[in-house]
């Protein structure tokens, strides 16, 4: 009895301290519903590495339409329309990978990398996957398409230390978001696999080749009557 004592007290204790990281998690995730996220995991840790935090939040209808076709455009072009899961974009990815095992290819949707964004932190393994699935799960159903496309473009590394698209627009081309060109929003949206090494400014020639394919996806899919209400 002596012995399991200790063991039922630390055994509260943990799940004490589960149910206390719980309630947090889904009240952060109301709080995020309404309200920008004061800083993310990924922000803290460019301004730890010397790359600092360019940022400036916006709302949704200063965005503009055009950064929002291109990053559909590039990222996530059946958004309108999923659960925050792309299921025959991840099957494809698996196969890929399996055949190329020296080259990843991945399959998130905007909405799974607005919840790794928010609430988590770039790279690791399955067990950040398992959480993005969670925090993607919840998002989907809190909150509306358009608060998800708005956080991401807000909250998304475009560039070395350059959060959102107000930040880049006014580093790369010193204008606001929602005088954003068609051209000027796909060389954004192009940086976005990977914005260290996918340069704006100075062009790179992946951004370069990548915006151009980009215009034509963003002139495809710009009478979709989903996409017209995303980006109206």
């Amino acid at each position: 009895m002596t012995a399991e004592k200790p063991k039922r007290t630390w055994l509260k204790r943990l799940w004490k301290i589960f149910l206390w990281l719980f309630v947090l998690q889904f009240l952060y995730i109301i709080f995020c519903k309404w309200i920008n996220p004061p800083i993310t995991i990924t922000q803290s840790v460019s301004v730890v590495t010397g790359h600092g935090l360019k940022r400036d939040y916006i709302s949704y209808d200063d965005m503009g339409p055009n950064i929002k076709l291109a990053v559909m455009a590039g990222e996530d072009q059946l958004f309108p329309d999923h659960d925050g899961f792309d299921i025959k974009a991840i099957k494809k990815a698996m196969k890929y990978n399996e055949k190329h095992p020296n080259k990843t290819r991945g399959a998130s949707t905007i909405s799974q990398q607005t919840a790794k964004n928010v609430f988590l932190w770039q790279h690791g393994g399955y067990f950040r996957k398992g959480l993005e699935v969670y925090f993607t799960f919840m998002i989907e159903k809190l909150w509306s398409k358009e608060r998800i496309l708005q956080t991401h473009l807000n909250v998304a590394e475009m560039g070395p230390g350059i959060f959102g698209v107000q930040a880049a627009s006014r580093a790369y081309f010193n204008k606001d978001a929602k005088n954003l060109t068609r051209q000027e929003a796909a060389m954004i949206a192009a940086c976005l696999p990977n914005p260290k090494k996918f340069t704006v400014k100075p062009l790179s020639r992946y951004v370069a080749i990548r915006s151009g394919n980009l215009l034509r996806q963003m002139n495809n899919l710009e009478g979709d009557p989903d996409i017209q209400e995303l980006i109206r």
